[in-house]
C-alpha cells in the first residue's frame, strides 16, 4: 500500500488542509507554529506504531468549534484525517484469489479516522466479481452454472439455487456455505482480512525522541506496570533493548553483565557503522553503556534503582560525556537510527516515516547528508514525509517534493503545491536553498573577477561591447564577474570560492588596507594552492574606482540624468570640490553636505542609466577613455593561464570533484 495523499480536518489549528498530494518523499516547509506538526501527528493516527499514542483526544478540537461539537460529538463524530492509498499488483492479486477477479473497480482506497477514534474505509467494489468467482470455484453442473450465472448479488445466488427442484450433492453444500462465508459483508470481508493487514504503520520521529543519558530501569517498569504512557525518548531506548534481545528484567538484575555488556555494545557498534556512512561531521565518535546502582542523591527517577549510563567517546580528545548532554546532532542520529533499525526487524508491512524537524541539530553539511539518507537508505523501502525550515534539508533536484504549511487567517493551516501563491516568510527556506545553489554555481567557475558591486558589471558590460566593435581588447569571457561589496568581504568570498578555482582576480580601489586583505588572504591560502588572488589596478592612479576611467564630465552627465528629479540644479566639477581623487567618493560628500537623496549617493543609477540609454551615449564616449579601458582588459586578461595550463588545471580539478562525489570506502 502506498500513501498517495492525505486530508486532515477539525485538528488543532488545521480546520481543513485540503487533499495533500504525497511522494515517496515529501518535504513540508513552512514557519513554526504553521501547523506542520498538527498535520503529522494527525497523520500518524491512522494507524501507530505499536506502543506509540494513536487516539484523538477531543480536546485537539479547534477552539472556536469547540462547545458547538461536543454536543454532538457523541451522535456526529468529526473525520480528523483521510489517507488515501494505491493498492500494489502483489496486494490486487493477493484480495483477487480470495473473492475474485474484477473485485476492485480501482486500485485506490481511502481510510479515516474521527474523534471517536473509529476507522473506516471507502473502497468500490463489484460484488457481481465475488458471486461469479464463488460459483467458478465449484463444480457445479454446467446447466446449474448457467442458471446461476446472472446472479448479482450473494442472496440472489442463494435464492436461485434454492429454487432448483433438484439439488446435487455440489449445490448442497454450496447452499450450506453461503451464509457463513457471506456472514458479513463483502466489503467489511475486505476491509477486515485484506486492507488492515495491508495498511502501512506511522511512525513519528522528533526531536523529543532521542535517547537519555541516564534512564532509570524501575521507572520505566513502574510505569509500564501502571498503564502510564512511555515517552518517545524512552521507547527509543527500548528499542534498542529490542535489537539487543534484552529486557527491562536483564539490566536489573543484572544477570551475566558482561554478556549484556557485549550484546548492548555490539548493537552500538553496528548502528554507528551505519551512521559513519552518512556521517561526515566527526568519524571518532562511539557510543558506551554502563550499569550501576542509583545515587540516592540524585533527583527522582534517577535516585533509586539500576541506572543505564549511555555515554559518548570522543577518540580525538579521549574523554567521554552524557549521551544527551553533547554531539546533539549525533546523538538525534543514533537514536533515529536505533529506533528505526529496530522497527525494520520487527515490522513486516510497508512504514510511512512522519519525520519532524530531522536534523534540527545538524551542521548544514550533515543535513545534507542526511537528506542522502533519506533518498539512499529511508526511500527505497519506506515512504518519507519530513518537516523542515531548514534551506539545507530542501533537495533542489526534487522540488516536486516540496509542500508549503501556511497558517492563514480564517482558514486555519493550509498546506499547498503552488510555492508561488505563499507569502515570502513561508517559502524562504526555499528561497535561500535556491540562493544558496546559485551562489554555489557561481563559485564553481574556474576564473573569477571579484568586483565591488553591480554597476562595475554594467560598465565592464558596456565598455567591453564598444571595444569588441573596434577591435581592441574586452574581458574574456572565461572571467566569470562577481560582485562582493567592498574588500573587506574578500575574505569571506574566497572562502566561499574553497580550492575550485584557477584564477581569481580582483578590480577594486588600491588601498593599502585592501592590499593587505589580499596579501592576507594568500599568506593563510594552503601550500598546494598554484594561483595567488592578483590585484588589478584600474588606473596608475593608486585610488581609483572604474568610473574614474571615464571623462569627469561625462559621468556627471550620467549622475544628473540619474538623479533629474532630486538636483536641485546640474551638478558640475566646481560643485564636487572634495579633495579626493575617487569621483564617487565627492560625489558623496556632496551628496551628505546638500541632504540630496536623503545624503546617499547610489553609484548603481548613473550606472543603469548609462546600460538603459548606451545606444545613444556610446558617441560621447571619448577616445581617452577607450584607451583606458582596453588597457584595463589586457592587463585582467593577462592573468589568466594558457590554454595548455588551464587543460592541465581543469583536469586536475575535474579528477578531485570526482574524487569527492565518489562513495568512500568506511573504515
Amino acid at each position: 500500500m502506498r500513501l498517495t495523499r492525505a486530508r486532515v480536518t477539525n485538528y488543532r489549528s488545521i480546520d481543513d488542509s485540503g487533499w495533500v498530494s504525497l511522494d515517496n518523499v515529501t518535504c513540508m516547509v513552512g514557519k513554526n507554529e504553521s501547523g506542520k506538526t498538527a498535520f503529522l501527528q494527525a497523520l500518524r493516527r491512522i494507524n501507530p506504531v505499536s506502543g506509540a499514542n494513536g487516539a484523538f483526544d477531543l480536546r485537539d478540537f479547534p477552539r472556536k468549534g469547540y462547545v458547538r461539537y461536543k454536543r454532538r460529538h457523541e451522535e456526529e463524530p468529526a473525520t480528523v484525517v483521510r489517507a488515501e492509498f494505491t493498492l500494489s499488483e502483489e496486494e490486487i492479486l493477493d484480495i483477487e484469489s480470495e473473492f475474485g477477479k474484477g473485485v476492485l473497480r480501482s486500485d485506490l482506497v481511502t481510510a479515516s479516522k474521527n474523534y471517536k477514534n473509529q476507522r473506516a474505509w471507502e473502497l468500490d467494489i463489484d460484488e457481481t466479481a465475488v458471486v461469479q468467482h464463488v460459483i467458478d470455484s465449484v463444480d457445479l453442473p454446467l446447466e446449474v452454472k448457467q442458471f446461476v450465472g446472472q446472479a448479482d448479488t450473494w442472496e440472489d445466488l442463494q435464492n436461485s439455487l434454492q429454487s432448483l427442484e433438484v439439488k446435487p450433492p455440489a449445490v448442497q453444500k454450496l447452499l450450506t456455505d453461503l451464509p457463513e462465508r457471506f456472514q458479513t459483508d463483502i466489503r467489511q470481508q475486505i476491509i477486515l482480512q485484506k486492507l488492515e493487514q495491508f495498511l502501512p504503520t506511522f511512525v513519528y520521529f522528533d526531536n523529543y525522541s532521542a535517547m537519555h543519558g541516564r534512564i532509570s530501569i524501575e521507572n520505566i517498569k513502574e510505569r509500564e506496570f501502571a498503564g502510564d504512557d512511555i515517552d518517545d525518548a524512552d521507547r527509543t531506548f527500548l528499542a534498542l533493548l529490542s535489537l539487543v534481545g534484552a529486557d527491562l528484567d536483564d539490566l536489573e538484575t543484572q544477570t551475566n553483565y558482561e554478556y549484556l555488556k557485549a550484546e548492548l555494545e555490539s548493537a552500538s557498534i553496528g548502528i554507528s557503522d551505519e551512521i559513519f556512512q552518512f556521517w561526515k561531521q566527526n568519524t571518532q565518535l562511539r557510543v558506551e553503556f554502563d550499569l550501576s546502582q542509583a545515587n540516592p542523591t540524585d533527583p527522582p527517577p534517577l535516585n533509586k534503582g539500576t541506572i543505564l549510563h549511555v555515554r559518548i567517546w570522543n577518540d580525538r580528545h579521549r574523554v567521554s560525556v552524557p549521551f544527551d548532554e553533547r554531539s546533539k546532532g549525533f546523538v538525534w542520529f543514533f537514536s533515529f537510527l536505533v529506533y528505526f533499525s529496530q522497527l525494520e526487524e520487527e515490522q513486516k508491512g510497508d512504514m510511512v516515516m512522519l519525520l519532524d524537524e530531522p536534523g534540527l541539530n545538524l551542521h548544514a553539511l550533515a543535513q545534507y547528508d542526511f537528506l542522502r539518507f533519506i533518498d539512499e537508505r529511508l526511500a527505497p523501502k519506506h515512504q518519507v514525509v519530513y518537516t523542515t525550515h531548514s534551506p539545507f534539508m530542501i533537495n533542489l533536484d526534487h522540488l516536486n517534493r516540496v509542500r508549503t504549511v501556511e497558517d492563514m487567517d480564517d482558514l486555519g493551516t493550509v498546506v499547498g503545491e503552488n510555492i508561488l501563491k505563499n507569502n515570502r516568510e513561508t517559502v524562504f527556506p526555499l528561497e535561500m536553498a535556491l540562493g544558496y545553489q546559485m551562489a554555489q554555481t557561481l563559485f564553481l567557475a574556474p576564473h573569477c573577477l571579484l568586483v565591488n558591486s553591480a554597476s562595475d558589471l554594467i560598465y565592464l558590460q558596456v565598455f567591453g561591447e564598444i571595444c569588441a566593435n573596434q577591435g581592441r581588447f574586452k574581458l574574456d569571457p572565461r572571467w566569470v564577474v562577481i560582485p562582493v561589496g567592498n574588500a573587506e568581504n574578500l575574505p569571506s568570498f574566497v572562502s566561499l570560492l574553497g580550492d575550485s578555482y584557477l584564477s581569481v582576480a580582483v578590480l577594486m580601489e588600491v588601498t593599502p588596507t585592501h592590499k593587505q586583505h589580499i596579501e592576507n588572504i594568500n599568506d593563510s591560502a594552503p601550500s598546494g594552492r598554484r594561483n595567488p588572488i592578483k590585484w588589478v589596478e584600474i588606473t596608475r592612479v593608486r585610488d581609483a574606482d572604474i568610473e574614474d576611467l571615464m571623462d569627469p564630465g561625462f559621468y556627471l552627465k550620467l549622475v544628473n540624468e540619474a538623479y533629474r528629479d532630486e538636483l536641485p540644479h546640474p551638478l558640475n566639477l566646481r560643485s564636487i570640490t572634495d579633495a579626493n581623487p575617487r569621483i564617487t567618493a565627492r560625489l558623496q560628500t556632496h551628496f551628505e553636505t546638500e541632504g540630496i537623496a536623503g545624503g546617499n549617493f547610489d553609484p548603481y543609477r548613473p550606472a543603469a542609466y548609462l546600460l538603459q540609454n548606451h545606444n545613444t551615449l556610446i558617441s560621447e564616449i571619448n577616445d581617452h577613455t577607450i584607451d583606458g579601458v582596453a588597457t584595463m582588459f589586457e592587463r585582467i586578461n593577462a592573468l589568466l593561464p594558457s590554454n595548455g595550463a588551464v587543460v592541465g588545471k581543469q583536469l586536475d580539478v575535474a579528477r578531485s570533484r570526482m574524487l569527492a562525489m565518489a562513495p568512500q570506502n568506511q573504515n
